[in-house]
């Protein structure tokens, strides 16, 4: 096993968010970010509709139906199988593509979240630049089905695009708040950007 394997394999086993995520039933360490996320920003709400885009494997669609209850919805789309969740709209294809608003039954979201991720190269600039290819992708979704007073809540990595990427979303939404939740490791670039209010721009870009 290669030395990096090991190191990560090393703190897999020992983070204690995978440890929790365990316990809790999570299926990811990655739920905690989002529960973080919503214990400081306050955007899931009982009765919502929320959209989980790159939702595999499915740990804040977890987070995101336990939150809105039965009287919401949870619409999880990704490329990757997603198991069944309990109150969970699975959708398998690109989120562009793939037939939301049937999923959606003519609503509108209350919230999407986009804690995807493209195929890591290791080379720090590339893989901002896919990233945020994505979270772009990801804001001309919310010009479609976004409430115009939804939230948007997406994955960025800092570095040279980031400033881009806020830039792009404070032209689409009126509020943009930047928080790296704790379970997000510390040398990690990854954080997150809450995006609130679409602009009437957004609409009709």
């Amino acid at each position: 096993m290669a030395k990096s394997s090991k190191q990560w394999l090393r703190r897999h086993v020992t983070d204690p968010y995978v440890r929790r995520a365990k316990e809790e039933g999570y299926r990811s360490r990655a739920a905690y970010k989002l529960l973080e996320l919503d214990e400081k920003e306050r955007f899931l709400k009982r009765g919502a509709v929320v959209v989980d885009l790159g939702a595999a494997p499915g740990g804040w669609s977890q987070v995101a139906a336990k939150a809105v209850g039965p009287a919401g919805r949870v619409v999880a789309v990704d490329l990757l199988p997603i198991v069944p969740i309990s109150g969970v709209t699975i959708l398998h294809g690109d989120f562009r593509e793939a037939a939301l608003p049937e999923a959606l039954k003519g609503a509108s979201a209350d919230v999407v979240l986009s804690d995807m991720s493209p195929n890591l190269s290791g080379i720090a600039n590339v893989d901002q630049a896919r990233l945020v290819e994505l979270a772009l992708a990801a804001v001309e979704f919310c010009g479609k089905a976004l409430k115009p007073d939804g939230v948007f809540v997406v994955k960025a990595f800092q570095g040279e695009a980031f400033d881009d990427l806020v830039a792009a979303l404070k032209d689409r939404f009126k509020k943009v708040r930047v928080v790296k939740p704790s379970a997000s490791r510390g040398e990690s670039p990854e954080t997150y950007v809450v995006a609130r209010n679409l602009l009437c721009s957004a609409k009709t870009a």
